[in-house]
């Protein structure tokens, strides 16, 4: 019996991921060395071996590239914070919070996630939809700390929600101090001082 080792077809549905992971993956890098519109289209497409009509295709221009490659780092982002935390087996929810605070500030570190999430965002996105996007990504693991710390009496009963948002907040202005400074690690250990006594003036008296 003859064996049929020719490859296998793909689906469109396969060869429609496959392009759009090349154009992520492409663009990513592209976007984390340089400002947004200095970034050409034509370069995306070329490194990620595509058409032009690929790109508009999938997500109709480059701002809407942008965005996935923002929405892409961010949950990254935010997957390590739930895996550090689930990883460290700590069952305080303000120890997590604190231990939340540095890996979110240490994801940082990495300059290609700094251009593209901190510096170039706000001005690609406009700051409303920016801190809309971070706040979903972010809201459901800070808020289900902080109900956590509620449940358990680490803080007094209270509207998770609103404090949630003081959170993100801090949290989001510390990793743009962080970034705009010329020393990044002192600017870090001073920040996670600060963060630290912010979680901290959350518990009960």
């Amino acid at each position: 019996m003859e064996v049929n080792d020719r490859p296998r077809r793909r689906s469109q549905s396969e060869r429609n991921a496959a392009t759009r992971s090349a154009l992520l993956a492409a663009a990513r890098p592209l976007f984390g060395a340089a400002p947004f519109a200095e970034v050409p289209t034509q370069a995306i497409v070329d490194a990620a071996g595509v058409t032009r009509g690929a790109l508009y295709h999938h997500f109709g221009d480059k701002k809407g590239l942008f965005l996935a490659v923002f929405d892409e780092v961010e949950g990254e982002i935010t997957e390590g914070i739930a895996v550090g935390v689930a990883a460290s087996g700590e069952t305080d929810p303000l120890a997590a919070m604190r231990l939340g605070c540095r890996v979110f500030l240490e994801a940082f570190v990495d300059p290609v996630a700094q251009m593209i999430v901190l510096v170039e965002a706000p001005s690609v996105l406009g700051w409303k939809e920016w801190r809309a996007r971070g706040e979903q990504f972010g809201m459901a693991l800070v808020e289900g700390l902080l109900q956590a710390a509620v449940a358990t009496g680490a803080i007094e009963d209270q509207p998770t929600r609103p404090l949630a948002h003081v959170a993100i907040a801090a949290i989001d202005e510390a990793a743009l101090y962080v970034a705009a400074s010329d020393d990044p690690d002192r600017a870090r250990a001073e920040m996670l001082v600060v963060l630290d006594r912010l979680v901290d003036s959350f518990a009960a008296g």
